[in-house]
């Protein structure tokens, strides 16, 4: 019995968000706003050997107005990785972390500001050892 279990077990995929589903996701929270590449510097390796904690920094130019950052990972099971809230007396919005990674994918970073823009930047990057399995 236990066996046959095992085998049912190995025979499912891990679930995964797809792309379309972070484009949902994003427009939940920017709304209108269509996010706009520069302003955002997501630091992510481009080859990371082990997806369990991979090294990320976000920031943000400028000290003036930044609302929050919003971390997506296409392919992982739960794709919104990371929001974080800045008031303003902050300082530099600027965040370093470790995430997790399910598999090779595009992570996508975006800041909300106080006047309604929203600005972005992502990074295509190649996992060799998955995580985000069990």
């Amino acid at each position: 019995m236990i066996g046959a279990s095992g085998l049912l077990l190995a025979g499912l995929a891990p679930a995964r968000a797809t792309e379309d589903q972070v484009a949902v996701l994003i427009e939940k929270l920017v709304g209108a706003a269509k996010p706009t590449p520069g302003r955002v510097k997501l630091d992510l390796p481009l080859l990371v050997e082990n997806g369990n904690a991979v090294a990320m920094t976000v920031g943000v130019d400028g000290e003036d107005g930044v609302r929050s950052l919003h971390v997506f990972a296409e392919r992982n099971p739960l794709p919104n990785v990371a929001n974080f809230t800045f008031g303003p007396r902050s300082g530099h919005p600027r965040v370093s972390t470790r995430i997790r990674l399910a598999t090779s994918q595009t992570v996508i970073a975006i800041a909300v500001m106080t006047d309604g823009s929203c600005w972005s930047d992502s990074v295509d990057l190649l996992v060799t050892l998955a995580a985000c399995l069990e």
